[in-house]
């Protein structure tokens, strides 16, 4: 059965942190190319099964402890790259990934507003 196509909510901003990821049967490192509230991108060097469920770390600039998202699911796969939904972050995580996207948007508006252009990215990119 072919999985449902996927449609994104929340804007991803362009990131590149390392991460390690585990599921079954597969545990792997790789370079998280883009972030969200709800789910990442991760670029490795092996191959992952669409719609498999895993654990992902991401290692955060200036942070002593990883990132931990104790669930996500595979939503796509192109290669060795694929997207992440996030099904369940504790607490401390979710409040530790909210503060970095919000850094994160801080300096996308800042970026735009010194280049003159308005902050209709925020409506792009779902």
């Amino acid at each position: 059965m072919a999985p449902l196509p996927y449609a994104r909510t929340y804007h991803r901003f362009p990131l590149f942190y390392p991460v390690i990821f585990g599921g079954t049967p597969f545990v792997g490192e790789g370079i998280l190319t883009n972030l969200s509230l709800m789910g990442c991108s991760v670029l490795c060097d092996r191959e992952v099964l669409c719609g498999s469920d895993l654990r992902v770390s991401v290692m955060l600039p200036d942070q002593m402890r990883a990132l931990s998202i104790e669930l996500g699911t595979i939503k796509w796969v192109r290669g060795h790259q694929f997207g992440v939904e996030f099904l369940r972050l504790p607490l401390e995580a979710r409040q530790r990934l909210n503060s970095t996207l919000r850094v994160e948007l801080i300096e996308l508006l800042k970026a735009r507003s010194a280049r003159g252009t308005s902050p209709e990215l925020l409506n792009q990119g779902s």
